[in-house]
């Protein structure tokens, strides 16, 4: 994976195999201690500790259709190429915090990519779960909180076509009104 959205994408994708009803994704970009870091938290099922210890482990993986899970270790890769690190905490019946920092205008950190096309593809494959995008900017934040929208559409399917284009567009406007580069 050369951006960190598709990193963020695989990520939350683990999360609603797990059973998440809420995913929670926030970047920071710190510019004055020259850190971006990445939080990805959600309410599934959780891993117990031996399960968390391999987690990291290219040769383990909870899916069938692979022999390897290649999707961590490379996240951890990538943050400890920058000088970063990957910490992350579960807990059984209480969900999963995956927490990356990477070093901003490190010239190995790979860059965000494409963050809204990533939040409409979570979005569009998983309309029964709420998802939140947050993303500051120095002073600045940009937030997309799924359970409100659907409060504003009513009976509109968050996953309409209509809906999805809006979205796309709103996390593209947003990130470029607060000014991040990630």
């Amino acid at each position: 994976m050369l951006e960190l959205a598709l990193h963020i994408l695989d990520i939350a994708e683990n999360s609603t195999r797990a059973g998440a009803r809420h995913v929670y994704i926030h970047l920071n970009e710190d510019r004055e201690h020259d850190l971006l870091n990445l939080e990805i938290t959600d309410d599934g099922v959780g891993m117990d500790k031996e399960s968390l210890a391999k987690a990291v482990d290219p040769f383990y993986t909870t899916k069938k259709v692979r022999r390897v899970g290649l999707g961590l270790p490379m996240l951890a890769q990538a943050a400890e190429m920058t000088g970063g690190e990957l910490i992350l905490t579960s807990e059984p019946g209480k969900g999963t915090r995956l927490k990356v920092t990477f070093g901003l205008g490190h010239i190995d950190r790979q860059p965000l990519g494409d963050a809204a096309g990533v939040m409409v593809t979570l979005i569009a494959g998983n309309p029964d779960i709420d998802f939140t995008y947050c993303h500051d900017h120095g002073d600045q934040s940009y937030l997309l909180s799924t359970e409100e929208i659907k409060k504003e559409i009513e009976d509109v399917p968050i996953n309409h076509v209509e809906v999805l284009k809006y979205i796309r567009n709103h996390i593209a406007e947003g990130l470029k009104e607060i000014g991040s580069e990630a």
